[in-house]
């Protein structure tokens, strides 16, 4: 995907829900190992609105964030694992470094962080506000995060 371009199907189901007036949310990560916290987090975010978009970095993207031995998770995986939880609604990959591009594509009515952000360090928020939307931090589940899942298999090997 370049620029602001959404893929047509994503495109056209978003379309569809804001003629239904449906509320969009969105958040974003790379979700390669999904925990409890994930579930968490995904299930209370949906709660704030009609639909839950997940915009979700590609494999590149990820080991430029944060190394070569990331993802453990290939791409296709992670859509197949986020898209069977009944709290998403869309999964829309991303290759660039921050979802900007797509959250300016899409302008959700809520965008949703978790809660090692603050308002001024979220992407997109500006536009998000800009265009009437809301933007809300919301706190981890604690205990749970990818990096310390994968410290945790590391030592047990």
């Amino acid at each position: 995907m370049s620029g602001a371009t959404l893929p047509e199907s994503a495109a056209a189901t978003i379309a569809a829900w804001r003629q239904a007036d449906q509320r969009l949310v969105f958040t974003n990560g790379c979700f390669d190992l999904l925990h409890p916290g994930h579930i968490d987090y995904l299930t209370r975010a949906a709660a704030l609105g009609d639909k839950l978009i997940i915009g979700l970095n590609d494999d590149d993207s990820i080991r430029r964030l944060k190394g070569a031995s990331r993802p453990i998770n290939p791409l296709q995986d992670r859509i197949t694992m986020l898209s069977a939880l009944r709290a998403v609604d869309l999964v829309i990959p991303f290759a660039e470094d921050t979802p900007a591009q797509l959250i300016a594509a899409i302008l959700p009515d809520l965008l949703v962080k978790g809660g090692d952000y603050t308002l001024d360090t979220i992407v997109g928020a500006r536009e998000v506000q800009a265009a009437g939307g809301e933007v809300v931090v919301m706190p981890f589940l604690p205990g749970y995060s990818s990096s310390r899942l994968i410290e945790r298999i590391c030592a047990q090997s």
